[in-house]
């Protein structure tokens, strides 16, 4: 069942730790099949070295295993959340890289200072707010889901305009139109946090990139009109 998506998510899984976004089994990464309604993610605690694609576990929206030998990943249940809201976003990865994971423990959102960001995220990278202790106590992946979905539905932003976010004394989730470009959103991700840290510790007094900066390179990118790349040639 799903063997192509199979093979996918666990080559996007493999890039974790080629990328060193890892340490041991520290994320995930899957990908959904939108006709079907059934995604693919890594096995829970499962080490990356002994990792092959038939380990992957087969899930559907309410969070049943329809196939596998192993429990899902313990994050699946924000991934369901995610994909349920966010319609266009095919593949989600959770790391603890740890620039990233240093904002998200810091409770801080990462200003969009420069144009290596602005390329790929319209601005700063989010952070989600800090659960409660009734939250965590509760059904707590299902409920980092939805406060993802609350602080993208609170402040009206495009989940693929600004594809990923940092949990509050967590870490980073990001996502894409697959698997293979949520993984490309986690190493940018990554990229950028650590940018912005060092940016402050040249600058304490940075200043985020004016806006007509921001325009320009996201939407060249992006926008109706971009012009960036070999377009479909």
């Amino acid at each position: 069942m799903l063997e192509a998506l199979k093979q996918q998510v666990y080559e996007a899984n493999m890039e974790l730790p080629k990328r060193k976004l890892i340490t041991y089994t520290w994320g995930n990464v899957s990908g959904i099949d939108r006709e079907s309604g059934l995604f693919v993610i890594k096995p829970s605690g499962v080490d990356y070295d002994s990792l092959k694609p038939e380990d992957m576990v087969v899930m559907d929206l309410e969070g049943n295993k329809v196939e596998g030998r192993y429990n899902p990943s313990v994050d699946t249940a924000t991934h369901i959340e995610i994909y349920k809201a966010f319609k266009e976003v095919g593949g989600i990865v959770h790391t603890h890289s740890p620039w990233a994971a240093a904002w998200a423990q810091a409770e801080r959102e990462i200003p969009c200072y420069g144009t290596t960001q602005a390329d790929y995220f319209y601005g700063k990278v989010p952070c989600c707010r800090v659960l409660t202790k009734e939250e965590i106590e509760g059904d707590y992946e299902k409920n980092q889901g939805l406060a993802i979905v609350e602080l993208f539905e609170k402040e009206g932003l495009n989940p693929m305009y600004y594809p990923g976010v940092v949990c509050a004394h967590h870490g980073p989730f990001t996502w894409g139109k697959d698997a293979d470009q949520a993984v490309y959103h986690a190493v940018v991700l990554e990229e950028v946090a650590k940018m912005s840290a060092w940016t402050e510790l040249v600058n304490p007094q940075a200043v985020p990139a004016p806006q007509y900066m921001l325009d320009k390179h996201f939407l060249r990118k992006h926008g109706a009109n971009a012009y960036y790349g070999q377009g479909d040639h």
